[in-house]
């Protein structure tokens, strides 16, 4: 098997969920990217377990007319809890016999996983069209097992009550404020700042919360204006989770299938294989967050020589004058000789002849001739 190719090399990746962050980091990791963790909000599971394993022998003695699956992460945290009570086959062969609703295609694998197969699908992902579908095919008097998805009871209940149906709830695990609140702060602030190149949402409430952070702090101007100039991508897994984004004004990008399979793969293919670069003459030239690559092999740069390069790939092959790259250095200085020193230290770092001299004019990138 040819080994993966780090094309996400330089990349620094944001992660603001709890859930299945490790298997993101992992992912991602592989092709390169530097992933950073700061859940914006905490998953608080098995809530009242003994209750949970009551409903479910309830459930195993006396039957249920439906069971709504509303996550796939609930779901098989419900299995796991039958199995350590030492009733996890009895629950499966119940579910058998009951009439199974899938909260979208997590719910629908998480279910097939189990051997068990959806009489109906949700795709739209929502909560209300599952009480559509069962108002309108009628639930009267029957009872309906709901198992909660980690923002709780989104009004499917009430629904399902008005309806004339017997919904109860099954609470496997539920939203709870960050792990570490000193984290999303944090990564605020950094997002802000230009430090990332993505930010990763698995969840609409943890794209609310990191959001509401984000207002909190006063960083939206500035992380919209990243946005808008290329420099951030916000990556939504599918498109409930990028709701909330949207409401606010952003324009995350989504894989064609809400799993995190396509997600890592969208990534790599925007940050990596398809990514915008600079073909000059020693190859492709990358410009992240906090580093450059060439070739996908990460440059030895300086902040400043970062910001050089990022001014003169801006525009790949216009010149830049001594003046525009002084305004783009860190620091205050309004010394000319400053850039000239810069660039020359950067020339040197790169080992490349990719910065030419323009006499009397400045500096420009050397851009292949088919660019």
């Amino acid at each position: 098997m040819t080994p993966l190719g780090p094309v996400l090399a330089g990349t620094q990746i944001l992660v603001t969920a709890q859930r299945r962050a490790e298997d993101l980091s992992l992912a991602l990791g592989r092709r390169g990217a530097v992933v950073t963790t700061a859940a914006s909000l905490g998953v608080e599971s098995h809530i009242d377990e003994s209750t949970l394993i009551a409903q479910t022998r309830q459930m195993i003695a006396a039957g249920t007319d439906i069971v709504v699956v509303t996550t796939g992460i609930g779901f098989r945290g419900w299995l796991d809890t039958a199995e350590a009570a030492g009733i996890g086959h009895e629950l499966i062969e119940a579910l058998r016999s009951v009439r199974l609703i899938a909260r979208g295609p997590k719910a629908r694998g998480a279910l097939q996983a189990a051997g068990l197969m959806p009489d109906w699908v949700a795709e739209s992902e929502t909560s209300a069209e599952i009480a559509d579908f069962l108002s309108a095919e009628g639930v009267r008097g029957m009872s309906i097992a709901v198992q909660h998805h980690g923002a709780g009871d989104d009004g499917l209940e009430k629904r399902l009550t008005a309806a004339g149906g017997r919904p109860f709830g099954l609470v496997v695990y539920r939203w709870g404020p960050p792990p570490d609140p000193a984290a999303v702060e944090r990564s605020v602030h950094d997002t802000a700042a230009g430090l990332y190149d993505a930010v990763v949402f698995t969840s609409a409430p943890g794209a609310a919360a990191w959001l509401s952070s984000v207002i909190e702090h006063g960083a939206d101007d500035e992380i919209r204006r990243l946005e808008k100039d290329r420099r951030l991508v916000l990556a939504a897994v599918g498109p409930v989770t990028a709701d909330p984004l949207r409401a606010a004004g952003f324009d995350p990008m989504m894989p064609e299938r809400a799993r995190l399979g396509a997600l890592v793969r969208s990534l790599v293919m925007f940050l990596g294989d398809a990514s915008e670069n600079v073909r000059t003459t020693a190859g492709q030239l990358r410009v992240r967050a906090t580093a450059a690559t060439l070739n996908h092999e990460i440059l030895p740069v300086s902040p400043s020589g970062l910001a050089i390069l990022r001014a003169l790939a801006s525009e790949p092959g216009s010149v830049r004058s001594r003046g525009e790259l002084l305004a783009v250095l860190p620091g205050e200085s309004d010394d000319p000789h400053s850039a000239e020193v810069a660039v020359a230290r950067l020339r040197e770092a790169m080992g490349q002849p990719i910065i030419q001299t323009v006499v009397k004019r400045g500096y420009r990138l050397a851009v292949a001739e088919d660019s």
